[in-house]
């Protein structure tokens, strides 16, 4: 497929690797570009030193073109984004924050800008930013989310019909036929992110990748909406957070029960109980673990299938 977002990007197909916490290091990034679509490092759960090695061990692993991700919110903001020019990275995806800061910055040193949005509102301050592209990200979504709680397919057409830069959807969409969906809905391309959950280059432990393929519908749930919305998997911890909220809790409440690294616990550690456990809704859909490349080939090929599908309904 050859249109706006393989354009931009160099790549074979207009599919995007997201750039999670503790899930996307160098190995799933490299794998992912190596199999035609972007792969991002996740620099949202790396201290800058990590960050270098990584970006330094995908530039090894691949002659292809790959990114960063970057949440604006985190800490050390200035190192990461100079490590990123010195290291040589074409392409940077901003998410959890204000990109005006940093935006016309990245594009002075010759990067490539995205940046993940949850509403036409921030849709519309990205594009005037100046950014390359939008990922309008609906509340299916895992990990850090948006509070509006508005749905992919209530987002996308909405974000498409407010803006003129290109616009990538996110949030449940994990198989070819969601990402059809996604673009007949005007997206040109997709980013997805809980089906790379499980996949084996993926640096999250075994007993998370396990955990979700037990997930069925109702498996997840956004909440902590008062300190930064996140999409969990209904563990111990995230019941512990319901009983909290029973007590109409202060945000210092919930900062003290959440405490630090709790993601890192979960998902990288792999404590099932006490640990964060961010996935997507998506998770329903998910039942194995597979090595990128196979799964980026079953979207295709689940992709062509049902656009041929599609070429032959009428009314």
């Amino acid at each position: 497929m050859n249109n706006t977002i393989t354009n931009l990007f160099g790549i074979q197909y207009p599919i995007i690797q997201a750039g999670m916490v503790w899930n996307s290091g160098w190995e799933l990034a490299s794998a992912s570009s190596n199999s035609g679509i972007l792969g991002l490092i996740g620099a949202g759960s790396m201290y800058p030193d990590v960050l270098r090695k990584h970006i330094q061990k995908c530039t090894l692993a691949t002659d292809k073109p790959f990114g960063v991700n970057v949440p604006l919110l985190y800490p050390n903001i200035e190192e990461i984004m100079q490590i990123i020019v010195e290291e040589d990275v074409k392409i940077v995806f901003t998410s959890a924050g204000n990109p005006s800061a940093w935006a016309q910055w990245l594009k002075n040193h010759g990067i490539t800008v995205v940046h993940v949005v949850s509403s036409v509102k921030f849709a519309l301050k990205a594009e005037a930013c100046g950014v390359d592209a939008i990922v309008a990200e609906g509340f299916e979504a895992g990990g850090h989310n948006g509070r509006e709680e508005t749905t992919t397919f209530t987002l996308i057409p909405m974000v498409c019909k407010a803006v003129s830069i290109p616009v990538i959807a996110a949030g449940g969409i994990a198989t070819g036929r969601g990402m059809l969906s996604a673009m007949i809905l005007g997206a040109q391309g997709v980013q997805v992110g809980s089906r790379f959950v499980t996949s084996i280059e993926s640096s999250a432990h075994q007993a998370f990748k396990a955990e979700v393929l037990k997930a069925k519908d109702g498996a997840t749930q956004l909440t902590l909406k008062e300190l930064t919305p996140v999409r969990l998997l209904k563990n111990k911890f995230y019941q512990d957070v319901v009983r909290l909220y029973q007590s109409h809790p202060t945000q210092e409440d919930l900062k003290k029960l959440l405490g630090r690294a709790r993601a890192k616990k979960g998902m990288f550690e792999g404590d099932l109980e006490e640990g964060e456990l961010e996935i997507g809704q998506i998770a329903g859909l998910i039942d194995d673990i597979l090595p990128v490349k196979e799964i980026i080939e079953q979207i295709i090929t689940e992709f062509n299938i049902a656009s041929k599908e599609m070429s032959n309904l009428k009314l």
